[in-house]
């Protein structure tokens, strides 16, 4: 499986230079459900986990929405399945103790390129399946995968899930690398400036698009930026919120993007992004199901959720993140 991202419009250093220096490169992770194993880089799927080391637990008070019943992870599996739909078990009582996390994601170094920490060549993400406060708390661990010899051969699962959206559903991954480039809100003023001139845009001939003209700026945030979807490494997004500091918690360095996990892989403002081969064979979806949401995640109501690094040590507690 390989997916490719058209071209962009316009080659938008040509006509802005000072974009050059800026370029990132960000990897593409194009999750697509399948049956992933933990020796496979996935999202939702099985974790190459030693079979001596405790499984993550999540220990912080989780708020129990009695009008939405929870139910367990196997029931939402099952509910999947056209087939074998799961009955639903209102009136459920609320875990008591520490809940299991839930793997959301597993990257191995041979697949995507990583800010590892030496040695380690394997980044392992879960969340606990209930908010804190409004989206799932994130747990990461970098580890060697040649270390791991002795592997947990069932892991627990939470007794519940607070919403099925926080249920990933088993994918793999067809990782491509893109270029990109800051949010307009992250450039220089003298540069924002430069990014509303229609007369700099018409310089591209047709493959400026004039029905961004009343704000070029968003033709660049669209069309030139930064990749949707899945993503390792790039630049942040930003939309909720205007650009604000995300300074590692324990040295203060300034943290930047590692994983974007994202609600679906396109919308309506990135459309252009959507790789070639899903116009020609498109991914089916269940019926029912936002177009391009092939994890059946949803993070508050169609956002992202970023995951930023601390460059100086990948060890340090991530930055979270909801764009």
């Amino acid at each position: 499986m390989s997916f490719t991202t058209p071209p962009r419009p316009l080659d938008v250093t040509a006509l802005f230079p000072e974009l050059a220096p800026l370029a990132r490169k960000a990897t593409r992770l194009h999750p697509r459900p399948g049956s992933p194993t933990m020796r496979d880089s996935s999202v939702g799927g099985p974790l190459l986990w030693p079979a001596d080391e405790p499984w993550p637990h999540c220990d912080g008070d989780h708020v129990w929405d009695k009008w939405t019943p929870a139910l367990s992870a196997e029931d939402i599996r099952q509910s999947r399945r056209p087939q074998a739909a799961a009955e639903e078990r209102h009136g459920r009582p609320q875990p008591e103790g520490p809940i299991p996390m839930l793997p959301v994601a597993q990257l191995y170094g041979r697949d995507v390129p990583l800010p590892a920490p030496p040695g380690a060549d394997l980044l392992q993400v879960l969340w606990c399946p209930f908010d804190h406060p409004t989206h799932p708390r994130t747990a990461l661990f970098w580890r060697s995968a040649a270390e791991v010899t002795d592997v947990l051969a069932a892991p627990p699962e939470p007794s519940a899930v607070q919403l099925v959206t926080y249920l990933p559903e088993p994918c793999v991954l067809a990782p491509e690398q893109v270029t990109e480039y800051p949010h307009p809100m992250e450039l220089s003023q003298d540069l924002q400036r430069q990014l509303a001139e229609v007369s700099r845009w018409e310089a591209a001939g047709p493959a400026w698009n004039s029905a961004y003209a009343i704000a070029p700026h968003e033709f660049y945030r669209n069309e030139l930026a930064y990749a949707s979807g899945w993503k390792v490494g790039g630049w942040s997004t930003w939309g909720l919120t205007d650009p604000v500091p995300r300074p590692c918690p324990e040295c203060g360095t300034e943290a930047l993007p590692l994983l974007t996990i994202a609600s679906t892989e396109w919308d309506g403002g990135s459309e252009s992004w959507a790789p070639q081969e899903e116009h020609t064979n498109p991914t089916p979806l269940p019926p029912g199901y936002p177009t391009a949401n092939f994890t059946m995640i949803d993070i508050a109501s169609g956002y992202n959720l970023q995951l930023h690094a601390c460059p100086a040590s990948p060890d340090h507690p991530q930055v979270e993140l909801i764009q």
